[in-house]
């Protein structure tokens, strides 16, 4: 059985991500600032948030313009480095 490539990617290209960490006042903030750092262009319209069943959690789901596999790996890294978030996709 042949494993299948994920599809390459052309840079630059809208790229979601999904953001999970434990539900704050300031959570979605602070996150919104870390990503605006790798793309200042960021728009409101491109964030969602949804909050877990029990109100414990909360995710951002957010679409940037990735310049490449580099700036992909930045973001994540800022990301999981704020002490905030508990998952990254």
């Amino acid at each position: 059985m042949a494993t299948r490539e994920p599809p390459k990617l052309e840079y630059p290209c809208a790229y979601p991500i999904k953001v999970v960490g434990e539900h704050s006042d300031d959570f979605a903030s602070v996150i919104i600032a870390i990503v605006q750092r790798h793309d200042p262009a960021l728009r409101a319209e491109s964030v969602t948030s949804r909050a877990s069943s029990n109100g414990r959690y909360v995710s951002l789901g957010i679409t940037i313009i990735a310049q490449g596999p580099e700036h992909i790996a930045a973001l994540h890294a800022d990301l999981r480095a704020s002490g905030r978030v508990q998952i990254v996709l």
